[in-house]
């Protein structure tokens, strides 16, 4: 069995890490790159090496071993932060036995991609080292990134580093109130009717337009960016409102409302959106799903 030596240096992952992120930003506090640091281990690697986001890497049952050895992070834990490192299969870890240590660099579709993480809860788990961390959007919730604590957020791999959203308040405010868990139709539902009313400039389009503004403005480095603000931001920008409408399409009944209860949906659905009215047109998708079973 090899050698499990513990690093002198202690470098903690982030919840939900991308595996690529937390090996680069490992590696880098001892000044080697992810091929060096595995190939030190005895761990064979196989497939493209990519920096992060565009790019993750799995590591087998003995890999694992020998990396949670090294960081001195106890295995499950360190499976537990990183979702995408492959735990060890149970038949190893009951028999003892250990096969060669392998780890597959494979590439990431650009909606698969992680998103770049809070820079002061990085640097608390890598002090040693300026290195960004990218992490993996959890399940459940529009694909954004969101630190209450340090006011940063992202929803775009292409971001280059998370955005200063305290100009934002309400973003804030509605990531803390998305604890209770909205279904996935719902939230599927309410995400493509809400990117559809961004798309279209519909109905919350002037309160969307001035969170872009104040975006833009308190993060200039947006503006180099290889793609518009208005499309990088639009899932941050439309959260709060997409977290409203599927908590409101939760509560719909399982058969097709008739016109009286659409109307009477649709005036809730509008003082639950700060609107003094909310008059969708036939082609809306909002109608779609108020008259699908």
């Amino acid at each position: 069995m090899w050698p499990s030596v513990p690093g002198p240096l202690r470098v903690r992952p982030l919840p939900r890490e991308a595996t690529a992120s937390y090996l680069t930003r490992l590696a880098a506090t001892y000044r080697l790159t992810p091929a060096q640091l595995l190939d030190g281990h005895g761990i064979t690697v196989t497939g493209t090496e990519h920096t992060p986001p565009a790019a993750e890497i799995r590591l087998n049952a003995e890999a694992a071993r020998r990396l949670s050895g090294f960081t001195r992070i106890p295995l499950t834990h360190l499976t537990r932060a990183l979702p995408h490192l492959r735990p060890p299969a149970p038949s190893s870890a009951n028999t003892g036995a250990h096969g060669t240590p392998t780890a597959h660099w494979h590439a990431l579709e650009p909606a698969l991609q992680p998103l770049p993480a809070c820079t002061a809860c990085t640097i608390r788990r890598s002090p040693h080292t300026a290195a960004p961390a990218w992490i993996h959007p959890p399940p459940g919730l529009p694909r954004n990134m969101i630190c209450t604590r340090h006011q940063q957020a992202s929803s775009d791999p292409r971001h280059t580093a998370p955005l200063d959203i305290r100009p934002v308040p309400e973003l804030t405010q509605a990531h803390l109130h998305a604890r209770r868990r909205r279904t996935p139709t719902s939230l599927s539902w309410a995400s493509t009717i809400t990117t559809r009313w961004y798309d279209h400039q519909q109905h919350v389009h002037e309160r969307w337009h001035t969170r872009l503004h104040r975006l833009t403005a308190t993060n200039p480095h947006l503006a180099s960016g290889s793609a518009s603000p208005a499309l990088t931001c639009r899932e941050l920008i439309t959260y709060p409102e997409t977290l409203t409408l599927a908590t409101a399409l939760d509560r719909l009944p399982p058969n097709p409302l008739t016109r009286t209860h659409q109307t009477a949906f649709l005036h809730q659905l509008a003082d639950r959106l700060q609107l003094p009215r909310l008059a969708p047109a036939d082609h809306d998708l909002l109608w779609k799903r108020l008259t699908t079973h």
